[in-house]
């Protein structure tokens, strides 16, 4: 009976969700700028933000029924010691990465590599009380040239990802071969082939999705530590959810030369809130949470906005997306005026860009730059 229950529930939950696509697809495009409906222009961005709509709500669909909402006292404790730390106290320096395991494969014509290792990111204590420290196996998919040293691109997925398939979605493959670069793609924790693994991440816990990102973060800052010797030059670069893991790698590892931003997000944990509303008065608990003041005190530890990149400001690229229904522009905005650098606007949505060769031109462009200033030096 209870089974019966919960599929009439989730049967609801699937028909309310995409009853309201369309509507919530035509109100985020009148609330933005520059969409004129009756050209082709405005046929793709409406596909495309629609895309966005489909997917937050596939989201919302597989996150499953959440567990209870975590008390907002119990988040005070990890709060003050991060906040007091700071971001590069709060970030222990990565062990060198010990290879555990390096298998060769292919998919799609594009050879690559599987390469794991275990890494504990020694994260701050009162994390590490909260059950949210200690090694976990890592996950790195390579694609390497025989030769060397040559520059690399370490690509920080988004949520959802990880998967082998975003090499190809993300045209890795061109990136290795066309410009010659070594790219590394770390597997976030809780995505592609960890996603099963522990830990979670991101869910409905503020304090895990703080202790999830400063993993990713230790875990990439590893990785770059391992490709430098290697290289003529490091490009670090998030894409979504990945954005702020490139960001603060770009700030603890000084020797990063070039990053990247794509569609990116601010705040996590107060992301997941906004998005709760979508959900109605059911989800207001977690909405109060993730959203307060206490849990922003939590969260300043992984914050773009706080950090000073290593590389310069022309060696900075930030790529928004206008029509944005998941990270929204806002985001894009407030990064260029604290980073300066480049900002290249699409004006497609936050799931589009992935698919548009202007944005590929202007990310081999500025790849190509910097492997030339590489190759001069």
């Amino acid at each position: 009976m209870a089974k019966a229950v919960s599929g009439l529930d989730l049967a609801k939950d699937v028909a309310r969700e995409l009853r309201m696509v369309l509507p919530r697809t035509v109100a985020g495009l009148n609330e933005s700028t520059g969409w004129a409906p009756a050209s082709r222009r405005g046929v793709r961005q409406f596909g495309e933000v629609m895309l966005d709509e489909l997917v937050l709500s596939g989201f919302s669909l597989l996150g499953g029924a959440p567990a209870a909402v975590r008390p907002l006292s119990s988040c005070s404790a990890a709060a003050e010691e991060l906040s007091e730390l700071g971001i590069d106290r709060a970030h222990a320096d990565p062990k060198p990465l010990r290879v555990t395991s390096l298998r060769r494969r292919r998919i799609a014509g594009l050879r690559y590599e599987r390469m794991m290792f275990e890494h504990d990111p020694a994260l701050p204590k009162t994390l590490e009380a909260d059950g949210l420290g200690g090694p976990a196996r890592a996950v790195v998919h390579l694609c390497r040239h025989r030769d060397g040293p040559r520059p690399w691109l370490i690509w920080v997925h988004g949520a959802g990802q990880g998967g082998t398939e975003d090499l190809l979605l993300s045209r890795i493959g061109r990136m290795h071969h066309k410009l010659g670069f070594n790219v590394a793609m770390p597997v976030q924790p809780g995505h592609g082939c960890r996603r099963r693994e522990w830990p979670a991440y991101p869910d409905m816990d503020p304090v895990g999705n703080v202790a999830g990102m400063m993993r990713a973060v230790s875990e990439v800052r590893a990785v770059v530590r391992w490709a430098q010797p290697q290289s003529t030059a490091v490009v670090v670069s998030g894409i979504s959810m990945g954005t702020p893991v490139a960001a603060l790698v770009s700030h603890l590892e000084r020797q990063i030369g070039a990053v990247t931003l794509y569609t990116p997000i601010l705040g996590l944990n107060a992301m997941i809130a906004r998005h709760l509303g979508r959900w109605g008065p059911s989800r207001n608990g977690f909405r109060e949470l993730l959203g307060s003041a206490e849990v922003a005190k939590l969260t300043s530890v992984i914050d773009p906005l706080a950090v000073d990149p290593a590389p310069p400001p022309h060696r900075r690229l930030i790529v928004g997306a206008w029509h944005d229904r998941m990270a929204m522009r806002e985001a894009a905005i407030a990064l260029q005026e604290r980073w300066g650098g480049q900002l290249y606007w699409y004006d497609g949505s936050h799931v589009g860009h992935v698919f548009s060769r202007r944005v590929q031109r202007v990310t081999e462009r500025f790849l190509r730059g910097v492997a030339d200033d590489a190759a001069v030096r």
